[in-house]
């Protein structure tokens, strides 16, 4: 169809086919379709819809030609196919016309404009994969020009397909950084231009920002953009990219995407200034987790930026706090909502902005007076300031300033309507009761202790109040928090919370994470009662019970948090209760569970071991026995010491009922010994067993002795001539001193003796023995003797430094088990002296003489100096 003819016969066509004379509509449309299959009408029908001259009428009716004969006959395989040249026409000529006034006309050229971006967006992936650079970079201007086409008739609909291009690029960038490289400067100017310029003012919507930021961030943070330190040592492909994007970040830019982004993406929107005013409780929850997806993206492009171009971006931020010096008019909102959002970018920037800002005067003069201010309308800033502090409390702010900071927070939470309407307020003391990363700005307790009661009752009072559960997660955070920080200071002011927890705990049982936060603040609570926590039974026991049963399904958000409180239970437990000990009944389905969990249900075995060795091994060894015995089938030599650990604490607690209860677990014990167990410190422990049994129940390793020399058909002294052997030589192995002393007793318990093996092994006894007698032996300055350092007695108390924590119940339980204790009660070096004596009295001088003399002799030469005066 010859263009310039045709157009007007196709024109004169389509101004009859809409007329609503039949006598002039009929033919016209038999002619139009007529020429739905000669080659050239959809190029005559593209120029009469783009002709914005003519009548709406006909250039609709042009359209929907259009837009069927493309559907029809577009595909290659279609009959009648349009060629490629003309295709080729077609997608040209719409892309450079996208300026359609009438938005009819624009919803019925979008499904071509979809075609157009499918197509291509598929050659720009094809290409760039095939590294056809010069052809990809085409094909992302023609995707980008059919985006922009008709955006603003078809918002949304484009607005999608942006989204979908912009994540297929995300994807390409993360997976090809490097292949990425020419497309850098394109993708920027796109996103950029639409997100921190006039030109996307009410064109892009929450989704395509967010991704636009998102394609800022990632090309901005890539560390395959960034040069070494050393610009020699950097790869080509990373100096290409740092040129580029230094190029296009330049001083104006980069001023423009920081005003913006703090001037108008942080700026809170009418519905979140009404959410506030209705609900308040719903207004804290959500900003501290944003319910938009565009604040949190804007503030993390705001710090990746802002770290990356600190130097560019620091007076720039700088100027606007200057700008909003001084007490803001309460009537001018604008004014207030901009403060509010320079103060949010302070506080986000407080590590890059630490040399540059004099945080404490700025508090003293400005931010104090700011909390000071009682008008309902400055509650945004009120609130803002509050965050603000908290941001600064860890960076820079002296020690000094604390107690004024602490009278201001209470004279806020003394007002209910303060607190109410500033969801921040309650959160304050968190910020300031949070350990600090830098030691100088470190929580002081004295300097908390005045305002303790206080704070703690309007915590409580607010616990009450508050309806969200996740307020009520806030204020128990702040509640752990301090109860942390105090410790057992904390005793005279619970009581109230005690009584509230029940009651907290019933009501929140559909709200599993409320139940989380319930169950740390019993944890801190626990500690901070100590012994007294006994009181707490009757509500603490079934909700460990609770939350540690697997059978529950509670137990998928409660079993980490119980199993701590369990232990700190336990830990802080004056004595054994049978409710107590009832609920080691959900172990074994937690042991076979095998989870991450695994080591804090080996501290609470432990912990009852230490409570009530007793009372817990008779009921429960024999189930531990078996359920260890299926662990150590399948388990990391890691997992197998922590289970080796439970029976030596057990032989350490009791060693006759100890060996007893974990009979059917010590010969692999004795197998890893005797076969050399080849991971240090799981042969470190066999042998911490092994001298538990053999010092502290001989009787029992004898047994054990013939048991194995049975099973390796050996006679019992050559057995234990290997026992001995292996343990000299793996001596090495064994690195703690308690362990290293406690192996030297061991051994010098077979002594004296007149069994040839034991003889022929003595050389490598005295050798264990002065080892360890290095090991624990210091010299008094005063006397010039030697004395084991390991000793204790009854008299040593410890005094408690201001950073210590008091012991636990169960601190207190392993000091008196350690007074008893062979290694802690029984001096080493006396001991040796006293072996070497009877072994000379069994063999007589020349005898003991001949035994001696398979010791080296530097080694008897320290061995005397260690026993001399002796």
């Amino acid at each position: 169809m010859d263009m310039d003819s045709a157009s007007s016969v196709v024109l004169q066509a389509l101004t009859q086919a809409t007329s609503q004379d039949t006598a002039l509509l009929k033919p016209a449309e038999e002619q139009l379709r007529q020429w739905e299959t000669q080659p050239g009408f959809y190029s005559v029908l593209l120029n009469i819809f783009n002709n914005h001259m003519l009548d709406v009428n006909v250039r609709w009716l042009a359209v929907l030609y259009f837009k069927n004969g493309i559907d029809r006959y577009w595909r290659r395989v279609a009959p009648h196919a349009l060629s490629e040249e003309e295709k080729t026409s077609l997608r040209a000529g719409l892309i450079t016309n996208f300026n359609e006034p009438v938005n009819q006309l624009a919803s019925g050229i979008y499904s071509f404009a979809c075609s157009l971006w499918s197509h291509h967006t598929d050659c720009f992936l094809q290409q760039v994969v095939a590294g056809e650079q010069a052809q990809a970079l085409g094909s992302l201007e023609r995707t980008l020009l059919s985006l922009k086409g008709s955006w603003k008739h078809t918002h949304f609909s484009v607005g999608l397909l942006s989204v979908g291009f912009l994540n297929a690029l995300l994807d390409f960038l993360e997976v090809h950084p490097c292949a990425f490289i020419p497309l850098i400067q394109r993708s920027l100017e796109f996103a950029v231009s639409y997100v921190f310029t006039p030109a996307g003012e009410g064109l892009a919507f929450e989704r395509f920002t967010v991704q636009c930021m998102n394609l800022i961030k990632t090309i901005v943070k890539n560390d395959a953009y960034k040069p070494c330190k050393n610009m020699e040592d950097s790869k080509p492909e990373s100096l290409e990219a740092h040129k580029i994007k230094t190029a296009f970040f330049t001083h104006p830019t980069l001023t423009e995407i920081g005003r913006r982004l703090v001037s108008h993406y942080f700026l809170l929107t009418e519905e979140e200034l009404a959410m506030w005013e209705e609900d308040p409780e719903s207004f804290g929850t959500l900003t501290d987790t944003w319910h938009t997806a565009t604040n949190p993206c804007t503030e993390v492009l705001f710090l990746d930026i802002f770290h990356n171009y600190s130097q560019t971006l620091t007076p720039v931020l700088l100027e606007m706090v200057q700008n909003l010096q001084g007490p803001t008019n309460v009537e001018d909102p604008v004014q207030l909502l901009m403060k509010d959002a320079v103060y949010n970018a302070v506080g986000l920037a407080a590590y890059e902005l630490f040399d540059n800002v004099d945080f404490d005067q700025w508090f003293k003069n400005q931010l104090l007076c700011e909390l000071q201010v009682r008008h309902n309308r400055y509650k945004l800033i009120r609130r803002r300031v509050i965050w603000l502090i908290g941001q600064w409390i860890s960076v820079k702010f002296k020690s000094d300033l604390r107690p004024l900071l602490y009278e201001v927070i209470l004279s806020l939470m003394q007002d209910p309507d303060l607190v109410v309407r500033d969801p921040h307020t309650q959160r304050m003391s968190l910020s300031l009761n949070t350990p600090s990363p830098v030691d100088d700005f470190e929580f002081r307790t004295e300097q908390f202790l005045p305002y303790l009661e206080s704070i703690f009752s309007l915590l409580f009072q607010l616990l009450q109040q508050v309806n969200e559960c996740d307020t009520k997660m806030q204020v128990l955070h702040v509640i752990s928090c301090v109860i942390e920080r105090v410790s057992i200071q904390i005793r005279p002011y619970v009581g109230c919370l005690v009584q509230y927890l029940p009651l907290l705990w019933r009501q929140s049982e559909e709200h599993n994470m409320l139940r989380c936060a319930i169950l740390t603040t019993l944890i801190h609570l626990v500690q901070g009662l100590g012994a007294e926590s006994k009181n707490l039974y009757p509500f603490l026991l079934p909700v460990i019970q609770l939350s540690t049963d697997v059978s529950q399904p509670p137990h998928v958000y409660l079993l980490e948090d119980g199993l701590e409180l369990w232990l700190v239970t336990l830990e802080n437990s004056p004595a054994i209760t049978p409710e107590l000990l009832r609920i080691f009944q959900n172990m074994p389905a937690l042991l076979e569970l095998s989870s991450e969990n695994l080591r804090t249900c080996f501290q609470i075995v432990n912990a009852y071991i230490y409570l009530s060795a007793s009372d817990f091994l008779q009921s429960y060894a024999e189930g531990l026995c078996k359920s260890f015995c299926d662990l150590l089938k399948d388990i990391t030599n890691e997992g197998q010491v922590q289970v080796l650990k439970v029976v030596e604490i057990a032989l350490k607690v009791s060693p006759v009922l100890g060996a007893h209860m974990f009979q059917p677990l010590l010969p692999s014990v004795f197998r890893g010994v005797v076969d050399g167990e080849r991971y240090p410190v799981v042969m470190s422990t066999y042998l911490g067993i092994m001298g538990r049994v053999l010092l502290q129940n001989a009787s029992f390793f004898s047994v054990l002795l013939t048991q194995m020399a049975g099973e390796y058909n050996q006679e019992v002294g050559q057995l234990l001539g290997v026992v001995i052997e292996m343990w000299v030589d793996r001596m090495d192995n064994i690195t703690q001193p308690e362990r290293r002393k406690l192996s030297s007793l061991a051994l010098l318990s077979l002594l004296p003796s007149d069994n040839s093996v034991v003889q022929e092994k003595f050389c490598g006894i005295v050798n264990i023995c002065v080892e360890a007698l290095h090991d624990v032996m210091t010299e008094d300055s005063d006397t010039g003797t030697f004395k084991d350092c390991m000793l204790m007695s009854h008299l040593e108390e410890p005094k408690l430094s201001d950073d210590e924590e008091p012991p636990t119940e169960q601190d207190k339980r392993k000091k008196l088990l350690a007074l008893e204790d062979p290694v802690h009660s029984v001096s080493l070096q006396q001991y040796v002296y006293e072996k070497l004596k009877a072994q000379q009295a069994l063999m007589g001088d020349q005898g003991f003489g001949a035994l001696m003399e398979t010791v080296d002799t530097e080694i008897v030469r320290q061995l005397q100096e260690f026993l001399q005066g002796l």
